[in-house]
């Protein structure tokens, strides 16, 4: 970008001890308004990206909150009315399978960590009101069997999702969990080399401590 200092006396004086064209270095600076537009323009756009992306990013992280503290509501509040959830043992509205994996998780583990990594969101080409993301989903899923031997279940996948900005919010509209693998272990409860009833205790539900202010 041209750095527009000189006076219009300094650009004469310079223009005639060089022999350079006014008329084209005026044609130069003419343009200059729009070269200027244009950058905001980009600019403006990156912004709006950036945002969104942010707000998509966010949705995916109140969804793993919500599953992780049976908070049926919030996990609601990331999909649109419309929208489908392929989860594999569970395939239907988005709205739906909120009551469907409180109660699920409920009845078959005591703890659960869902864990959200490579969040990868691209704006769809042509319409900014869409976007497409990949999130890795580590969920780990902390169970006592019937013999009352503690298990970890150990799920690892991604949430293939597809987000529409409708009425100025972003939710997902088609959601697919993909499965890479998954594995069950046994664990000795008693072999952790800390104190654990000294910390504070997570609650799966609005008990717990993140939703104090």
């Amino acid at each position: 970008m041209l750095n527009l200092k000189l006076t219009i006396q300094n650009v004469s004086s310079f223009s005639k001890n060089r022999n350079i064209d006014l008329s084209k270095l005026n044609s130069l600076f003419s343009t200059y308004p729009l070269e200027k537009h244009s950058m905001d323009s980009l600019l403006e756009q990156k912004i709006r990206t950036l945002i969104a992306k942010d707000e998509i990013r966010n949705v995916i992280m109140r969804y793993a909150r919500g599953v992780d503290r049976l908070d049926e509501d919030l996990i609601r509040s990331c999909y649109h009315e419309d929208s489908t959830d392929d989860h594999g043992h569970w395939k239907g509205p988005g709205q739906d399978f909120a009551a469907f994996i409180v109660q699920s998780l409920r009845e078959r583990s005591h703890h659960t960590t869902h864990s959200i990594a490579n969040v990868l969101i691209e704006m769809h080409p042509d319409d900014p009101n869409k976007a497409r993301s990949e999130a890795f989903s580590l969920a780990y899923l902390r169970r006592t069997d019937d013999s009352g031997i503690e298990c970890l279940d150990f799920f690892s996948g991604r949430y293939i999702d597809i987000f529409e900005n409708r009425n100025d919010e972003w939710r997902i509209a088609k959601r697919v969990i993909v499965h890479d693998w998954s594995m069950t272990a046994q664990l000795d409860s008693d072999s952790f080399p800390l104190p654990m009833d000294s910390f504070i205790q997570g609650t799966r539900d609005s008990s717990d401590l993140v939703y104090e202010w």
